[in-house]
């Protein structure tokens, strides 16, 4: 079980894909103006920074060799003022940026979220929640820098070096070709680690996403980690899902390092080869010692937005990673969903048609073979039969949170598949085995099931499943805080919880999958009462073991091997003396002997 979380669920060998670049560049689309306005920023930015060299090359050639103090004055000013020009747009393009980077992460973030509420339970049941959670958290995060300031600064430095060559041209072909002459070195250095590093980030994204997932379910699992005294087993797995990590990451730092250096290296290459050409000219008296100088330091502002483009680059390859898990989650299709021409389900009555119906998870196990009956409206049925029969498959078809592989389920007549997922599960209400209680107050939760409910609604609901008195004994009553599932309250108080938001909801079908498995026979008998008024003139599906708990219902199916094998009363199944009545009489010598 634990082992699993070491196996990668990602292709790795994926080209940069153009496509889903162009689809992150589209967040920035509603921030156009701002981008325009820090676009603008960044140019004059660049403009201002770029005017360096030449005030130094004045400075040399028309003012320094005659002694003009006054115009050596003037040029120091002038360059002040175009670095303190160049501050204020910096300034300000960081906070414009900042802004629209977070309000892109946020978009991000929530489109993310709505998808993965429509996904179907099918995606839920293969993927551990730790790996979504690195999706929709650790991936959006990664894209911050890139979002805020790197395809910014990108065009920007694009800009910058365009001028900067063109600049250099003007002062001098000569030397701008003897610069140029090293650029190849750089394509070559590019083209032998793009791809690499591209491979290594995916391979730390892998990683972390395994970590997380088994984080998740670890914490979620404490209490029986630390029971069965598992903290040095799993302790091991943690520091080897860790150390894949660790690993991973310094191998993408040790490629992702070659960058930087080359570039480097290339560059004084590059300087050297202006300096070795340019005493050369000057020798000759073709040049002067101002313009090698301004030169020189037009050399570097070309190289310093090529070592920044290289960086982003770089940076990109990572975000990339990201990127392509972000739009593989957002591309995934639920299973579930309305169909194109599906309308709004009716006020229903309640009547549940099976109508030859046929279901598998694995087409080499069936779960459901040819399973036909009729439900009318107001009657209450119990589902019976051993574990894995089908019974829970059964009233998760009828929510139609999975599709039947062949046959119908209808509704009054209308097939679900032809209505909105909406309307169908706002008119049944849910209550399973494994009672889910969201952090917050005891209000808030029994609240879910309507939230427009008002608070005297949400205690008649409470009362009517008698949570009532064990609620109102609590420190703050029905405000008292509970944590993250319910870790303060008893297995049965959690049970009488969300019993109590299924009926608020006032549900026309209503299921009820093991719901008082975790109840006690007392308060299971005050339950019982509660529900004979609730469950009158509404449909009703029971999943129970307890078989003392079904006597009063108007049918019992009982369920195993995929197939419905007796059908009745409570008293018509003990006359039959047949499966259900093995059943009732195995529990009821059992009980006797407890």
């Amino acid at each position: 079980m634990l082992k699993n979380r070491l196996i990668d669920d990602e292709e790795l060998e994926k080209p940069f894909n153009f496509e889903q670049f162009k689809r992150l560049i589209a967040y920035m689309k509603p921030y156009r103006k701002h981008i325009a306005i820090t676009l603008l920023l960044m140019i004059v930015a660049s403009i201002c920074g770029l005017l360096g060299p030449v005030f130094l090359q004045v400075a040399i050639d028309d003012y320094i060799e005659i002694a003009d103090y006054r115009g050596l004055t003037i040029i120091t000013l002038l360059f002040l003022a175009t670095n303190f020009i160049n501050m204020l747009c910096m300034r300000q393009r960081v906070y414009i940026m900042s802004m629209v980077g977070q309000k892109i992460l946020y978009r991000m973030r929530q489109d993310l979220f709505e998808h993965i509420q429509t996904l179907s339970f099918t995606f839920y049941d293969s993927r551990p929640a730790g790996k979504i959670l690195v999706r929709i958290i650790n991936d959006v995060n990664s894209l911050g820098d890139l979002l805020s300031n790197g395809i910014i600064n990108v065009l920007t430095d694009i800009f910058t070096l365009i001028i900067a060559i063109g600049i250099m041209a003007y002062i001098d072909v000569r030397l701008t070709l003897v610069t140029l002459s090293t650029v190849p070195l750089l394509v070559i250095l590019l083209g032998l680690l793009k791809k690499r590093v591209r491979l290594r980030w995916q391979e730390v994204r892998k990683k972390s996403s395994n970590m997380n997932a088994y984080l998740h379910e670890n914490l979620a699992g404490m209490r029986i980690t630390q029971a069965f005294v598992r903290q040095t087993e799993t302790g091991k797995l943690y520091n080897e899902l860790s150390s894949n990590i660790f690993k991973t990451w310094m191998a993408a730092i040790k490629m992702n390092n070659l960058f930087w250096p080359g570039i480097e290296i290339i560059a004084a290459l590059g300087i050297a080869l202006v300096y070795i050409f340019g005493f050369r000219f000057m020798d000759s008296g073709t040049m002067t010692v101002g313009v090698l100088v301004a030169f020189s330091g037009y050399v570097w502002r070309i190289w310093q937005p090529i070592n920044t483009l290289a960086n982003f680059y770089n940076s990109l390859l990572m975000a990339m990673a990201s990127t392509e898990r972000i739009f593989e989650l957002l591309d995934t299709k639920p299973d579930i969903k309305d169909e194109p021409d599906a309308y709004s389900l009716p006020q229903i009555q309640g009547e549940v048609r099976f109508d030859n119906l046929e279901f598998y998870y694995d087409p080499d196990k069936p779960v459901l073979k040819n399973v036909a009956f009729t439900v009318k409206a107001g009657e209450t049925i119990a589902l019976v039969g051993p574990t894995g029969a089908g019974k829970s498959t059964i009233v998760n078809l009828i929510s139609r949170f999975y599709d039947p592989i062949n046959g119908k389920v209808l509704i009054d007549g209308h097939d679900i598949k032809n209505v909105t997922l909406d309307s169908l599960r706002k008119q049944m209400g849910v209550m399973l085995q494994d009672s889910f209680i969201f952090s917050g107050t005891i209000m808030d939760n029994i609240r879910y099931g309507k939230l427009d409910a008002s608070d005297e609604e949400v205690m008649n609901a409470a009362r009517v499943v008698n949570a009532h008195e064990f609620i109102s004994q609590m420190e703050k009553g029905y405000y008292t805080e509970v944590n993250e599932r319910g870790s303060k309250l008893s297995q049965g108080q959690k049970q009488l919880i969300s019993f109590a938001r299924a009926l608020l909801a006032d549900p026309r079908v209503l299921i009820l999958d093991e719901a008082t498995s975790s109840i006690d026979t007392q308060t299971e008998i005050l339950v019982q009462k509660g529900l004979e008024q609730l469950l009158k003139g509404r449909t009703s599906f029971v999943i129970a073991h307890r078989l003392s708990t079904i006597r009063n219902a108007d049918r019992i199916m009982v369920i195993d091997q995929g197939t419905v094998l007796e059908a009745g009363s409570h008293d018509e199944l003990i006359e039959q003396k047949g499966v259900y009545y093995d059943l009732y009489k195995a529990q009821y010598k059992y009980l006797n002997a407890v």
